[in-house]
Protein backbone atom coordinates (compact mmCIF):
# COMPACT_ATOMS: atom_id res chain seq x y z
CA UNK A 1 0.00 0.00 0.00
CA UNK A 2 2.78 2.58 0.92
CA UNK A 3 4.24 1.59 -2.77
CA UNK A 4 0.98 2.90 -4.48
CA UNK A 5 0.62 5.56 -2.12
CA UNK A 6 4.12 6.97 -3.15
CA UNK A 7 3.57 6.27 -6.66
CA UNK A 8 0.04 8.25 -6.76
CA UNK A 9 2.26 10.99 -4.29
CA UNK A 10 4.93 11.19 -7.21
CA UNK A 11 2.58 11.33 -9.99
CA UNK A 12 0.77 14.53 -7.92
CA UNK A 13 3.85 16.11 -8.15
CA UNK A 14 4.74 15.49 -11.76
CA UNK A 15 1.27 17.06 -12.51
CA UNK A 16 1.86 19.79 -9.86
CA UNK A 17 4.84 20.93 -11.18
CA UNK A 18 4.21 20.38 -15.12
CA UNK A 19 0.87 22.91 -14.42
CA UNK A 20 3.24 25.69 -13.02
CA UNK A 21 5.71 25.59 -16.01
CA UNK A 22 6.18 28.81 -17.11
CA UNK A 23 5.75 28.36 -20.70
CA UNK A 24 2.07 27.30 -20.60
CA UNK A 25 1.31 30.50 -19.30
CA UNK A 26 3.46 32.84 -21.97
CA UNK A 27 1.29 30.24 -24.25
CA UNK A 28 -2.09 30.81 -23.40
CA UNK A 29 -1.92 34.79 -23.98
CA UNK A 30 -3.98 35.26 -20.99
CA UNK A 31 -7.57 33.59 -22.69
CA UNK A 32 -6.94 36.48 -25.66
CA UNK A 33 -5.94 36.53 -29.48
CA UNK A 34 -4.89 39.70 -30.15
CA UNK A 35 -5.32 40.41 -34.09
CA UNK A 36 -5.38 42.96 -37.28
CA UNK A 37 -8.38 43.17 -38.12
CA UNK A 38 -8.49 45.42 -40.75
CA UNK A 39 -6.38 48.57 -42.40
CA UNK A 40 -7.21 51.42 -44.69
CA UNK A 41 -5.30 53.83 -46.41
CA UNK A 42 -2.50 51.45 -47.17
CA UNK A 43 -0.07 53.42 -49.69
CA UNK A 44 1.07 51.26 -52.81
CA UNK A 45 3.22 53.17 -54.54
CA UNK A 46 5.81 55.78 -52.59
CA UNK A 47 7.86 58.21 -54.34
CA UNK A 48 11.00 58.80 -52.28
CA UNK A 49 11.50 62.76 -53.99
CA UNK A 50 8.20 63.90 -51.88
CA UNK A 51 8.82 66.59 -49.38
CA UNK A 52 8.06 66.02 -46.09
CA UNK A 53 7.02 62.28 -46.55
CA UNK A 54 5.87 60.13 -44.08
CA UNK A 55 4.70 56.37 -44.77
CA UNK A 56 2.16 55.49 -42.92
CA UNK A 57 -1.27 53.59 -42.86
CA UNK A 58 -4.01 55.73 -42.35
CA UNK A 59 -6.17 53.40 -40.20
CA UNK A 60 -5.18 50.00 -38.38
CA UNK A 61 -8.00 48.20 -36.33
CA UNK A 62 -6.81 45.81 -33.53
CA UNK A 63 -9.08 42.97 -32.42
CA UNK A 64 -8.68 41.73 -28.98
CA UNK A 65 -11.05 38.23 -29.11
CA UNK A 66 -11.56 35.96 -26.35
CA UNK A 67 -10.38 32.36 -27.22
CA UNK A 68 -13.40 30.89 -25.85
CA UNK A 69 -16.42 32.88 -26.60
CA UNK A 70 -18.98 31.33 -24.42
CA UNK A 71 -16.59 31.87 -21.56
CA UNK A 72 -16.67 34.05 -19.02
CA UNK A 73 -14.43 37.19 -19.82
CA UNK A 74 -13.16 40.02 -17.51
CA UNK A 75 -11.25 43.49 -17.53
CA UNK A 76 -8.03 41.99 -16.70
CA UNK A 77 -8.19 40.29 -20.48
CA UNK A 78 -8.19 43.96 -21.33
CA UNK A 79 -4.90 44.27 -23.56
CA UNK A 80 -2.70 47.26 -23.23
CA UNK A 81 -0.28 47.57 -26.42
CA UNK A 82 2.67 48.42 -26.00
CA UNK A 83 4.54 48.32 -29.52
CA UNK A 84 4.61 47.34 -33.20
CA UNK A 85 7.59 46.32 -35.27
CA UNK A 86 7.95 46.77 -38.62
CA UNK A 87 10.49 44.12 -41.14
CA UNK A 88 10.70 44.77 -44.78
CA UNK A 89 12.33 41.52 -47.18
CA UNK A 90 12.67 42.73 -51.12
CA UNK A 91 10.08 41.39 -53.33
CA UNK A 92 12.18 42.13 -56.49
CA UNK A 93 15.69 41.13 -57.07
CA UNK A 94 17.28 43.27 -54.78
CA UNK A 95 19.02 42.20 -51.26
CA UNK A 96 19.39 45.69 -49.18
CA UNK A 97 16.37 46.26 -46.96
CA UNK A 98 15.85 49.15 -44.49
CA UNK A 99 16.52 48.18 -40.69
CA UNK A 100 13.37 47.39 -38.96
CA UNK A 101 10.88 49.80 -37.62
CA UNK A 102 9.96 49.83 -34.23
CA UNK A 103 7.39 52.56 -32.51
CA UNK A 104 6.35 52.45 -28.72
CA UNK A 105 2.53 53.42 -28.38
CA UNK A 106 0.02 53.06 -25.62
CA UNK A 107 -3.69 51.68 -26.43
CA UNK A 108 -5.92 49.48 -24.88
CA UNK A 109 -7.80 47.11 -27.12
CA UNK A 110 -10.36 45.49 -24.04
CA UNK A 111 -11.67 42.28 -24.77
CA UNK A 112 -14.21 41.00 -27.39
CA UNK A 113 -13.51 44.88 -28.84
CA UNK A 114 -10.94 46.66 -30.77
CA UNK A 115 -8.76 49.63 -30.92
CA UNK A 116 -7.98 51.87 -33.77
CA UNK A 117 -4.69 53.55 -34.34
CA UNK A 118 -4.62 56.33 -37.09
CA UNK A 119 -2.21 57.50 -39.05
CA UNK A 120 0.78 55.04 -38.37
CA UNK A 121 4.09 55.33 -39.65
CA UNK A 122 5.87 52.00 -41.28
CA UNK A 123 8.86 53.67 -41.68
CA UNK A 124 10.90 56.16 -40.57
CA UNK A 125 12.70 59.65 -42.46
CA UNK A 126 15.84 58.11 -41.50
CA UNK A 127 15.00 54.86 -43.60
CA UNK A 128 14.03 57.06 -46.45
CA UNK A 129 17.63 58.81 -46.31
CA UNK A 130 19.61 55.49 -46.09
CA UNK A 131 20.31 52.94 -48.73
CA UNK A 132 18.62 50.94 -50.88
CA UNK A 133 15.74 53.84 -50.20
CA UNK A 134 18.38 56.68 -50.68
CA UNK A 135 19.65 55.66 -53.57
CA UNK A 136 16.65 56.97 -55.50
CA UNK A 137 16.79 59.93 -54.75
CA UNK A 138 17.12 62.94 -57.61
CA UNK A 139 20.24 63.61 -56.24
CA UNK A 140 21.55 60.25 -55.66
CA UNK A 141 20.79 59.13 -59.11
CA UNK A 142 17.53 57.92 -59.14
CA UNK A 143 18.67 54.33 -59.96
CA UNK A 144 18.88 51.26 -57.31
CA UNK A 145 22.35 51.50 -57.58
CA UNK A 146 22.32 47.28 -56.33
CA UNK A 147 19.89 46.21 -59.06
CA UNK A 148 19.89 49.09 -61.30
CA UNK A 149 16.02 49.47 -61.54
CA UNK A 150 14.24 53.01 -60.85
CA UNK A 151 11.99 51.22 -58.49
CA UNK A 152 12.56 49.44 -55.48
CA UNK A 153 9.74 47.13 -54.23
CA UNK A 154 9.45 46.01 -50.10
CA UNK A 155 7.22 43.56 -48.64
CA UNK A 156 6.43 45.28 -45.08
CA UNK A 157 5.63 42.57 -42.64
CA UNK A 158 3.51 44.63 -39.10
CA UNK A 159 3.23 42.75 -35.82
CA UNK A 160 1.87 44.61 -32.10
CA UNK A 161 2.87 43.50 -29.26
CA UNK A 162 0.81 43.95 -25.89
CA UNK A 163 0.02 42.41 -22.42
CA UNK A 164 -3.35 41.49 -20.60
CA UNK A 165 -4.20 43.37 -17.50
CA UNK A 166 -3.59 40.26 -16.12
CA UNK A 167 0.04 40.05 -17.09
CA UNK A 168 0.25 37.62 -19.84
CA UNK A 169 2.57 38.73 -22.60
CA UNK A 170 0.22 38.93 -26.75
CA UNK A 171 1.06 39.76 -30.36
CA UNK A 172 -0.71 40.01 -33.63
CA UNK A 173 0.17 37.71 -36.71
CA UNK A 174 1.89 39.48 -39.04
CA UNK A 175 0.07 41.05 -41.46
CA UNK A 176 1.89 42.03 -44.74
CA UNK A 177 1.77 44.36 -47.76
CA UNK A 178 3.64 45.76 -50.63
CA UNK A 179 4.53 49.02 -51.05
CA UNK A 180 6.52 50.31 -55.06
CA UNK A 181 9.04 52.88 -53.79
CA UNK A 182 9.57 55.19 -57.11
CA UNK A 183 12.14 58.32 -57.44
Amino acid sequence: MTRVAKTLLALALVLALSACDSRTEKADGGGVLLTIEDFDGLPIVVSVNTTGLLVQVEELTIANIAKDPAGATSALMNVEIHSYEVTYTRADRGTRIPTPFVRGIFGVAPVNGTYLLENAPVMSLDQLDNPPLSDLRFENGGVDTETGETRIVLNLRLRFFGRTLSGDEVETAPATFTIDFIP
